[in-house]
């Protein structure tokens, strides 16, 4: 079987594929397949009603806010997001510290010019060459905006916030898209936040929102009722025909996590994965460079270089050869990049971290 690190779509626990291989065919006795049903039936509203009810219990969502599971990947909330909350004559602050950030804020930024309102470049790591994340102290922020926005977590440049920070006062608004639900958070200090499911909690198509009715409400009424929040709350979701196998199927990884013991011990073994591969980089630090600050480094994505591309590219063919895949680095950036994502095995990791060894013995 692969070792996959794929960063997204990603790998997933194998009793939730085997689940799906069991009713794919027959689900629940009715004699034809999930992806078959009437998102309207209760059969399908079973699953729905479930996958909702698991995402409060692992996230514990306060009372007071709204789960949402909507279409579009977090590249259609980066705008979303705005449309709903930055009226005309608003601004809103961006913290921007890799590439999904730049491209939030620079789909804010577009929205903002056709309404007349602002978007502010709080802060930015962008001189860093995305290295760390931005200090909450280093953001230069406007009190009275319509909210914050930031990632938690950025894919590409393996940049995250291990502790999360709280930027003023405004109503902060979260991309976590892969990270989501890999460890505890309060979502109580967030009025919105969001995460496409590809990474940690099910197959692409899928993307959770969590959002405080109170923010929700504050949201447009003149947009195109699919475009609003309130619209697709007041529905449950279900305001158009939703991702019903993506939903069914994130329903049996949540289902997963819940039996593997909830976020605190998927936390424990993340954290775990990521210090095994970090303590191999740092030990041979004169043969593998993580480009990261340390107090940066993402659990969910590290990433390293080698001394060149072409040393890369054996140890890339080395891994392959040894069924590890998904380990090339975004084409924006190359290098290497595990993904260690909740679904990733431990033994995985292992193994990898062994090759990194013997590969660095025997090229160092």
């Amino acid at each position: 079987m692969p070792m996959n690190f794929n960063a997204g779509p990603a790998s997933l626990p194998l009793a939730a594929l085997e689940r799906a291989k069991t009713e794919l065919l027959d689900f629940a006795g009715t004699g034809i397949s999930v992806m078959e049903h009437s998102h309207r039936g209760k059969e399908y509203e079973a699953v729905h009603d479930e996958a909702m009810s698991l995402v409060r219990e692992l996230f514990a969502v306060p009372r007071g806010y709204e789960v949402l599971f909507l279409q579009g990947g977090a590249s259609l909330e980066f705008a979303t997001v705005p449309m709903n909350f930055l009226p005309p004559g608003a601004s809103a602050d961006y913290i921007v510290t890799g590439a999904w950030s730049e491209k939030a804020h620079a789909e804010a930024s577009a929205w903002a010019a056709m309404v007349r309102a602002s978007v502010r470049l709080a802060a930015s790591t962008k001189d860093s060459g995305y290295t760390r994340v931005a200090l909450a102290e280093e953001a230069r922020l406007d009190e009275n905006a319509a909210f914050v926005h930031f990632a938690s977590n950025e894919t590409i440049h393996g940049v995250q916030y291990l502790e999360l920070p709280r930027f003023g006062n405004a109503p902060l608004v979260c991309d976590m898209s892969s990270e989501f639900l890999s460890r505890k958070v309060d979502l109580r200090a967030f009025s919105l936040v969001y995460g496409g499911a590809q990474k940690n909690i099910g197959p692409s198509g899928v993307t959770v929102v969590i959002a405080s009715n109170d923010f929700i409400a504050r949201g447009r009424q003149d947009l195109p009722t699919i475009l609003q929040y309130r619209a697709h709350a007041k529905a449950k979701s279900l305001l158009n025909t939703p991702s019903t196998f993506g939903i069914y199927l994130m329903r049996n990884v949540l289902a997963w996590l819940k039996g593997e013991g909830g976020l605190a011990t998927i936390e424990a073994r993340n954290r775990a994965k990521a210090a095994e591969l970090y303590a191999v980089m740092d030990a041979l630090s004169g043969f593998y460079r993580s480009p990261v600050q340390r107090a940066s480094r993402s659990v969910m994505n590290v990433v390293f270089r080698l001394s060149s591309e072409d040393m890369e590219k054996r140890f890339l063919a080395e891994a392959a050869q040894n069924a590890m895949i998904g380990l090339k680095g975004h084409r924006s950036v190359g290098g290497i990049r595990a993904s260690l994502y909740n679904a990733v095995e431990p033994d995985w990791v292992s193994a990898l971290a062994s090759l990194m060894k013997e590969f660095a013995r025997r090229n160092g």
